[in-house]
């Protein structure tokens, strides 16, 4: 019986491995599709894959951090420096407007107009709380 546990314990590490792989892959295809689609936080999603990857897989990880795109926002993020203020306006600049049209021109049910306007209140709440980092 002592000799099961150890093939147990890394086989239950191997399968939440893959689930964070999995879970920060979906983080962040859907974030992918948040920088076409207004309603869905690009940043936070991207973050939460890297997070996600960390735990998962070192080879993810280091290349989430070598994106051209999302690297060096990720690792200040991930070092506690939080984002510079460009990042933070146009992220929320960007959103806002985006929210704006699409609820304007777009959709036409009052819920989910109202269920628009919580998300980019929440997540510019979220991002506005961000320590700032100010650039050299």
């Amino acid at each position: 019986m002592g000799e099961e546990e150890p093939a147990k314990h890394s086989l239950s590490q191997k399968m939440m491995r893959g689930a964070y792989i999995i879970a920060g892959t979906i983080a962040l295809v859907i974030g992918a599709i948040g920088v076409f689609l207004p309603v869905i936080p690009t940043t936070p999603l991207v973050l939460l894959a890297a997070a996600c990857y960390y735990r998962g897989s070192d080879r993810l990880h280091a290349r989430i951090l070598s994106s051209r795109w999302f690297g060096e926002t990720i690792k200040n993020y991930q070092e506690g420096r939080g984002l510079t203020r460009d990042t933070k306006l146009r992220a929320v600049s960007m959103m806002w407007v985006m929210i704006l049209i699409s609820a304007w021109f777009f959709v036409s049910s009052l819920f989910v107009r109202v269920a628009m306007i919580c998300v980019a209140i929440g997540v510019t709440v979220y991002l506005v709380r961000l320590p700032t980092l100010e650039k050299n």
